[in-house]
């Protein structure tokens, strides 16, 4: 997955985590699993933002979004978080998997593109972002 520089902005809080969360994935040899991988790219590539400045558009951690799918025009919920909470069943989705991954950062209008395990090319539009928690006042989600 390739990241254009500053495509995509993180919260300052989001971004400290997930370099964390990369950093403790990393194997013995040094290198990252492929959703490590991914996350970093991202992590590398983003704009950083002061969790109280973030615009309400954007998809941080935790945020709820509607999405459509760019092939099917298929509709879907998806809440972002992290390994530990995913229960991808029930909408909610790590951002370590390639569709999470290619969410976060994204704003509102924005396509996220990811490749499926099976290597099939995936697109979807951010429509809506139905909850965010620095919107609603959580700044330590």
């Amino acid at each position: 997955m390739e990241v254009l520089a500053l495509e995509r902005t993180l919260t300052d809080l989001d971004h400290v985590r997930l370099l964390s969360l990369a950093r403790r994935h990393r194997r013995g040899d040094g290198s990252l699993s492929t959703p490590c991988a991914s996350i970093e790219q991202v992590l590398d590539a983003c704009a950083v933002v002061p969790s109280r400045q973030v615009r309400p558009d954007v998809v941080t951690m935790y945020s709820q979004v509607l999405l459509q799918d760019q092939t099917s025009g298929l509709r879907s919920k998806l809440t972002l978080c992290y390994p530990a909470d995913a229960e991808p069943a029930a909408g909610f989705v790590s951002v370590l998997s390639p569709v999470g991954a290619s969410l976060l950062g994204h704003t509102v209008g924005g396509v996220a593109r990811w490749s499926t395990p099976a290597g099939e090319e995936r697109s979807a539009e951010v429509l809506a972002i139905l909850f965010q928690p620095e919107a609603s006042g959580d700044y330590a989600t």
